[in-house]
């Protein structure tokens, strides 16, 4: 955490009589450090070891700014203020959730503070939020990478089996046919692209997960080592091809050949290559997570087309209840992404929104083309 400087011209300055606007500004301040320690320390209830002590020496970081704002309040901090709306929300969810969610949101909330523009707020406490982005990024891409896998497939299915089912309904109807036909069409094709999916998602991670096993060093030198020719041997060759300096392959081939009885360098030990105890590619995934991932949340993605269908709905009706219905629902899936990302939700909504309505829109007209064409 940054230390507060020895002299800080950014915040002495601060006048001996605020005014109303200051005391203002300041009030909510202080009431949004108060909110945000406490984001900070909810969160750490739900974790443990490194992760919990981070979190808590953040809220205790916060409660510097907060006895800063104190100070310069003095007698007119007056009774406690309501945070933002933001801090509150942050605060309801650390409670109730404590999720990746939280991180990322409040990775954004620290990567926008506003102390780097107050000139009442001291150059250390502009530099701990800049700081503080940086830590709440690192614990946040943890819980992205715990999530990736099957959160991946979760989210491409998603919105593929929204953006196909809904280019596929919009480009049967174009074409004339009678809403039942459209309705079945939809079906097909949430049912195909549902086993498509999951089937693609398996053999893809199972796939992935077999080369990277293929990748992995097996224990025979242990086993061969005895048995080698100490003069002539390819066991040097080995450990350069796994990428050792040469200097520590030659070291760790002499510990092979029993040339060595001690660790006399630690950077090359004599610990014999085990398998590792944790998955280096936990970002993969698993096959059966993502494939059922897929599966689901295709589905989930694809019925959402053909439900005013499914309720008697029928013609352009059905179709511009179908596209809101859809529009909300890419609006939502980009929101997720964007946060989980710390970039802007709205702006990967609305991309996800122009892509998946591009998409159907262009099947639409193409229905209308092969329509009359057969007509």
């Amino acid at each position: 955490m940054s230390q507060p400087a020895k002299s800080d011209h950014h915040s002495t300055a601060a006048a001996a009589t605020p005014d109303a606007a200051d005391i203002k500004r300041w009030r909510q301040y202080l009431a949004d450090e108060r909110a945000e320690a406490a984001v900070y320390r909810d969160l750490a209830q739900n974790r443990n070891g490194e992760e919990r002590a981070i979190l808590l020496a953040l809220a205790e970081a916060e409660g510097r700014h907060e006895a800063h704002w104190l100070k310069l309040l003095g007698e007119h901090a007056g009774k406690p203020r309501r945070a933002s709306a933001r801090s509150r929300m942050l605060g309801f969810l650390a409670r109730h959730f404590g999720s990746v969610f939280v991180l990322a949101l409040a990775q954004r909330a620290e990567g926008r503070s506003p102390y780097t523009r107050e000139p009442s707020a001291t150059r250390a406490m502009a530099a701990d939020e800049q700081i503080h982005e940086e830590v709440v990024r690192g614990l946040a891409t943890r819980g992205r990478n715990r999530l990736a896998g099957t959160f991946r497939a979760a989210v491409f299915g998603a919105n593929d089996g929204l953006v196909s089912n809904l280019a596929l309904v919009m480009g049967m109807a174009a074409t004339g046919v009678a809403s039942s036909v459209v309705l079945l069409s939809g079906i097909a094709g949430l049912l195909a692209g549902a086993f498509s999916m999951g089937a693609g998602e398996f053999v893809s991670v199972r796939s992935q997960r077999e080369l990277l096993a293929a990748t992995r060093p097996t224990q025979v030198t242990l086993a061969a080592a005895p048995q080698l020719d100490i003069e002539h041997n390819e066991l040097l060759l080995v450990y350069l091809a796994r990428g050792m300096s040469r200097e520590a392959a030659e070291h760790r081939v002499a510990e092979r050949m029993g040339l060595f009885s001690c660790d006399c360098d630690p950077s090359l030990s004599l610990r014999p290559e085990l398998p590792q105890s944790q998955d280096e590619h936990e970002a993969v995934g698993t096959a059966w997570g993502a494939a059922l991932s897929s599966f689901c949340f295709f589905a989930s993605g694809a019925i959402v087309p053909i439900v005013p269908f499914l309720f008697g709905m029928t013609g352009i009706g059905a179709l511009v209840t179908a596209t809101v219905l859809v529009g909300v629902a890419l609006l939502a899936t980009g929101g997720v992404v964007g946060l989980l990302s710390g970039t802007s939700p709205l702006t990967r909504g609305l991309r996800q929104l122009a892509i998946g309505l591009g998409a159907a829109g262009v099947t639409y007209l193409l229905g209308m083309v092969f329509g009359a064409v057969i007509a």
